[in-house]
């Protein structure tokens, strides 16, 4: 299928899932295998201003990518991704035959009018241009012909669908072909770049095939074992094989493979994509993934409550992130401003005075279990079990604050029998202890709704005399083989980056609890913990 070209974009869309940092060694390898499988372009990384270094695929300009570009190469064309808004195209220098062929230029609707300039001097350097406009989707019909009016002068080698949130059905992809391929130069190729948060990124680039085949020259983008941020892209070997199999291409499916055991792998255990939940949901809602990052981070948020936020904030500002909206939306759902004066005044009277133990459900309860025992009995402490109710240990209270734990807990015999504080968030609740979720809440953090700071908050109110923390251990970045939690019904994945930024979080927010608090209650821990130097 001469008319096809595979375009393999794994050193620039899965470089964001290991901060940009292959390292030369990596690059290279991929790179080699690609053209050995007869890949027809590789996307070796971005050109950017900044963030250039040793190991990363980016470059300010074309001579710092010739050390990626192998000789020979056989047919290969290779290609870069300038980000309008971040590159300044002036400091790319004219094309010469000895490094990349084509620059692939990102830009968001409200940019493309400025855009123009920018790919006419990409030509100009005697560059292949690509377009790429970013969620082209979110193009009316009557924009995107204007758009391709505009750069039809210009000519371009190739003018894609993006469909940067995954959000495409076949009949969306059909639309928007056939007006591009009705308006469209008749020189200039057809490009696809799908992500695959609502599981049609395979289905679709073959549909975009058989659709174009006799009727317009196409390249379609993938990334080696779908590697890429969130829900990640078409895999490589998956639109190879199907070109291999139906239009009698000749990629070498056992080199691809050979690339996945040998790189892609060994990333796996560090780097999370693919599909899931969150990733549907940036899918349904044309959403970036960071809001649902954002949104996840906060222990009392479930998937619909994701939703309903998402479909709040509206279409233009899911599209991005907005941090502050975010939040704003977030306190609204959970609606807690509440008048708890009187539960406090109750509460205060009964710990007023009194040493406490706070009984969190790392896993430290369970393998220190004596330690927490005997801090209970020796200081004659009250217990508070945080979101659980440990195995060996019977709590005076349970406290209360993440939904998604009310609900695992609920229907316990346990939890029925329990004397129970919650927040207002939790809103099933009667008869219990019922405290203002939002006056216990402090903004700055993504993980500012941490069950336990919240409740070391509220025992400041109180006017306890002593603190003491069991299983608030911190998570390991590797995901703790054995485990984070001290019972298994417990655990949710936490790792890599998302473990490191939750210990950084959480040991930010005790200092900022010791530095803010009221009381001159003691504070300290009863368990191991990575936090207990802040103490």
């Amino acid at each position: 299928m001469e008319s096809a070209k595979l375009l393999d974009c794994t050193l620039r869309d899965g470089a964001y899932l290991v901060n940009k940092e292959f390292g030369d060694d990596t690059i290279r390898g991929v790179v080699s295998g690609l053209v050995s499988a007869g890949t027809d372009i590789i996307e070796i990384g971005f050109l950017q201003d900044e963030g250039v270094g040793p190991g990363r695929p980016v470059f300010r300009n074309a001579q710092e990518a010739k050390r990626f570009i192998p000789a020979p190469h056989g047919g290969t064309l290779f290609a870069v991704l300038a980000d309008f808004s971040r590159y300044s195209i002036q400091n790319l220098d004219d094309y010469d035959g000895s490094s990349f062929d084509a620059v692939r230029i990102c830009f968001f609707k409200h940019e493309r009018y400025d855009a123009i300039s920018y790919f006419k001097a990409v030509k100009e350097k005697g560059y292949k241009l690509f377009i790429q406009p970013v969620d082209t989707l979110g193009y009316t019909d009557t924009e995107l012909i204007e758009l391709i009016e505009l750069v039809n002068p210009i000519e371009p080698y190739c003018f894609s669908i993006v469909d940067t949130f995954g959000s495409m059905y076949d009949e969306d992809l059909r639309r928007i072909f056939s007006i591009i391929d009705h308006n469209l130069h008749p020189n200039s190729r057809i490009g696809f770049h799908s992500h695959n948060n609502m599981q049609m990124s395979g289905a679709l680039s073959q549909s975009f095939l058989r659709m174009s085949s006799g009727v317009r020259n196409v390249v379609v983008d993938a990334t080696i074992s779908g590697m890429g941020r969130g829900a990640g892209n078409t895999p490589t070997e998956l639109i190879a094989q199907y070109m291999v199999s139906k239009f009698r291409c000749h990629y070498d499916i056992d080199e691809i493979l050979s690339l996945i055991d040998n790189y892609i792998e060994p990333i796996r255990a560090r780097a999370v994509w693919g599909y899931n939940t969150d990733m549907f949901l940036c899918g349904v809602f044309s959403a970036h993934v960071n809001n649902i990052t954002y949104l996840k981070s906060k222990s009392g948020i479930n998937s619909k409550d994701t939703r309903f936020i998402l479909d709040k904030i509206g279409a233009n500002n899911r599209k991005r992130y907005h941090y502050d909206i975010l939040e704003r939306a977030y306190l609204e759902l959970v609606d807690s401003e509440i008048d708890d004066s009187s539960t406090l005044a109750e509460l205060s009277e009964k710990m007023r005075g009194r040493n406490v133990a706070i009984i969190a459900p790392g896993k430290s309860v369970r393998l220190e279990l004596d330690k927490v025992r005997d801090y209970i009995e020796e200081n004659n402490a009250v217990a508070i079990s945080v979101n659980y109710i440990p195995d060996a240990i019977k709590p005076d209270y349970l406290y209360i604050n993440n939904i998604n734990r009310y609900k695992m807990l609920k229907s316990s015999k346990s939890c029925v029998n329990a004397r129970m504080i919650a927040t207002s968030n939790i809103k099933d609740i009667s008869d219990k202890y019922v405290v203002s979720f939002r006056k216990l809440y402090k903004c700055g953090w993504q993980h500012s709704d941490n069950s336990t700071i919240f409740l070391l908050r509220l025992l400041d109110l109180l006017n306890v005399s002593r603190i003491g923390i069991a299983g608030l251990d911190g998570f390991a970045p590797n995901g703790g083989a054995a485990g984070n939690y001290a019972a298994e019904n417990l655990e949710h994945l936490v790792e890599g980056e998302s473990a490191i930024l939750a210990n950084r979080e959480i040991a930010e927010m005790i200092e900022d609890f010791q530095a803010t608090k009221q009381s001159n209650a003691m504070v300290e821990f009863i368990t191991t913990s990575r936090f207990s130097r802040g103490l």
